[in-house]
């Protein structure tokens, strides 16, 4: 799959969401660096394994699965001849120890898993190197009874703690230091015991100064009795510290021992992250294994589209190994580009072992590609127009696609003339059906409604539209050709049925009465209705066209100049029979009169032919809101008109 397929039915979306259910970051990693299969039985396996994880789920919610991040740190340590610190010993232990859980969970649930459960017996038994981990490591340490000499090291150690604590308490109330002590008390710094000395005294007393006062009237002195203690003291940790440094030595060379079978426990433990957290997805998304084939059956019931949620409207579409395309019509926001990324989308989850959202018994072609072009896809580095940038897309579509690719094209030949555009489009299709590509295209164009009635192997589909309510339903109708109902909204709307008949004769050269009721006949003409007003239109005319007359012509996106401020400004509206035009200057709109400002940079001189003003104009919320109702239909959201 190209990175641009990748991008355009936000696949690393979908692979996020199932990433975000992995406990460990290399199950996370591999979950968000999935590709596609092509192999039949590979996928087979893939989706049977998340399938088996589902049940035991449903059995169990939890599943002792334990990340150990830096195992390969561990090992090059103890390839330089290092020792493994305790932490990372224990992190080993706490992984060790859920290696031997999950061979017992796993071990239970061979009559609902039969197959993944075996992977667990792939791990060798360390119980062996977990229980002396456990025996030596407590408590963030080693533990002191790790060893007999370890033992008797630190009890040494306590012993002359313990004696050199009752020493200096009993010179702090000896008669020996009273004559120099500041007050009879015992401090402790860094560790060692001092005692409060008068400054005047300092030579008098024989130690060690650790500290002074802040005022300096006072300094704390370890008594040479104390230091000859502390030394011995010394002498004993040090002692403890090599024992220490002996036990981790050991137990890195036990680990070094079993470093085959500590990878080979990783692998298997990622393995079982990787189709948990599948199975953790499917079962949110009620979603089920597709049932996969290699003879172009395309058989989805009742699909969802997997990042819309519960505003999904469920698809069902069936194209067997004698319907290579599908020409798909309808309204606007009516749901043809969701249909297209839903298929898109379904399959590729399918060839990354992934359950789809859709209903049992829907079946998916294996593919070799999916290409995909929606959207706009501008090069702004290029300075290409939509049009020119989208169509080099379709050049490298039509260079690599095979009777093995999946081609999703969304309003095929927009963005030009929309003769040219036609032709093109159908040519297009033409040429990916001549290839024996699976094409699902939505488009506008009647003409291609047409070339694929008449072509074998095209059909047509069309998005339903209620117009009752004057919203589309975003089901998908097979063998049905889709209006734009713009004809059916004005009418519904109140528009005179003669306007209607006359726009209806000159886009499809044939007649058509759009009366709808015995009341629609009483209603006078048009006509008359027309001649009703004409003279007073006309009259009216008469005034305006002598100012009209001399009033230049401003489009939208022309450079102007104030002539008073010398500001700039880009014209947005007009301009109106008395002249006035809608200029947006530093960001704010104005009304201002032709004679006020004069064009310094036409519009077609700045912007491509199709370039879209609402960059410029509106807001960006304004522009996200109207993105998302063009997108589809979205309950309560309404887009208020900023002018």
């Amino acid at each position: 799959m190209n990175s641009h397929t990748f991008q355009a039915l936000q696949c690393d979306d979908i692979l996020q969401q199932v990433a975000q259910y992995a406990k460990t970051e290399a199950g996370k990693t591999a979950i968000q660096t999935l590709q596609p299969s092509r192999n039949k039985k590979q996928v087979e396996r893939w989706l049977e394994e998340v399938s088996e994880a589902v049940h035991i789920l449903n059995i169990r919610a939890s599943v002792p699965i334990h990340s150990l991040f830096d195992v390969s740190n561990m090992m090059q340590q103890a390839k330089k001849g290092m020792y493994i610190r305790v932490d990372q010993l224990q992190t080993l232990g706490a992984f060790l120890d859920h290696c031997s859980k999950l061979k017992r969970f796993m071990k239970d649930k061979l009559h609902v898993a039969p197959t993944i459960a075996t992977y667990a017996f792939s791990i060798e038994d360390v119980s062996d190197l977990e229980e002396e981990i456990r025996r030596c490591i407590r408590h963030g340490q080693v533990d002191p009874e790790a060893t007999k000499e370890l033992a008797k090291v630190t009890k040494q150690i306590h012993t002359l703690q313990s004696k050199r604590k009752d020493r200096i308490y009993e010179l702090a109330k000896s008669k020996k230091y009273a004559y120099a002590l500041q007050e009879a008390v015992v401090a402790e710094k860094n560790g060692r015991y001092v005692l409060p000395i008068k400054a005047s005294f300092r030579n008098k007393v024989k130690g060690s100064v650790m500290d002074a006062s802040a005022s300096g009237a006072t300094v704390f002195i370890e008594p040479e009795e104390i230091t000859e203690m502390q030394e011995d003291l010394a002498m004993q940790r040090l002692m403890e510290e090599n024992e220490r440094e002996k036990i981790l030595f050991y137990l890195t060379d036990l680990v070094m021992q079993k470093e085959q079978v500590i990878h080979v426990a990783m692998e298997v433990m990622q393995q079982y992250d990787v189709i948990f957290a599948k199975a953790h997805y499917s079962k949110l998304h009620d979603a089920i294994p597709a049932i996969i084939n290699e003879q172009f059956d395309i058989h989805v019931i009742g699909g969802r589209h997997p990042l819309l949620g519960n505003d999904a409207v469920p698809l069902t579409l069936h194209l067997s190994s004698e319907d290579f395309a599908l020409v798909i019509t309808g309204p606007n926001t009516g749901g043809k580009t969701v249909t297209l990324k839903t298929i898109g989308l379904l399959t590729f989850m399918t060839q990354v072992g992934l359950h789809i959202p859709a209903e049992e018994g829907t079946k998916l072609h294996l593919y070799q590609q999916i290409f995909v072009d929606i959207g706009d896809g501008q090069s702004i580095t290029e300075n290409l127009s939509t049009f020119s940038s989208r169509l080099r897309h379709i050049i490298t579509i039509l260079q690599e696609a095979s009777d093995q690719s999946l081609v999703l094209l969304d309003e095929l030949g927009s963005g030009t003339d929309p003769a040219e555009g036609m032709g093109l489009a159908t040519a297009i299709l033409d040429q990916l059906y001549q290839k024996g590509c699976t094409i699902l295209a939505t488009t506008h164009y009647s003409e291609m409604k047409d070339f694929a009635e008449r072509r074998e192997g095209i059909r047509n589909g069309a998005m339903e539209f209620d117009i009752e309510t004057l919203r589309p339903t975003y089901r998908l109708v097979l063998d049905s050709t889709g209006e734009s109902q713009a004809f059916q909204i004005a009418l519904k709307l109140g528009m005179h049925p003669e306007i209607i008949e006359k726009a209806h004769q000159f886009s499809y050269q044939e007649t058509k009465s759009y009366v709808t009721n015995e009341n629609e006949l009483q209603k006078p003409t048009l006509a008359k209705q027309v001649a009703a007003n004409a003279y007073a239109r006309n009259k009216a005319a008469k005034k305006q066209r002598k100012v009209e007359d001399n009033i230049p012509y401003y489009a939208m996106g022309d450079n102007v100049q104030v002539v008073a401020t010398k500001e700039t400004g880009i014209v947005y509206k007009g301009p109106d029979a008395m002249g006035n035009l809608v200029v947006q200057v530093k960001g704010e709109k104005r009304i201002l009169n032709h004679k006020r400002i004069q064009l310094h940079i036409k519009a077609s001189e700045l912007y491509p032919e199709d370039y879209d003003f609402d960059i410029i104009f509106k807001s960006k919320e304004y522009r996200k809101s109207k993105k998302q109702i063009d997108r589809k239909h979205v309950e309560g959201l309404t887009v208020e008109d900023e002018d």
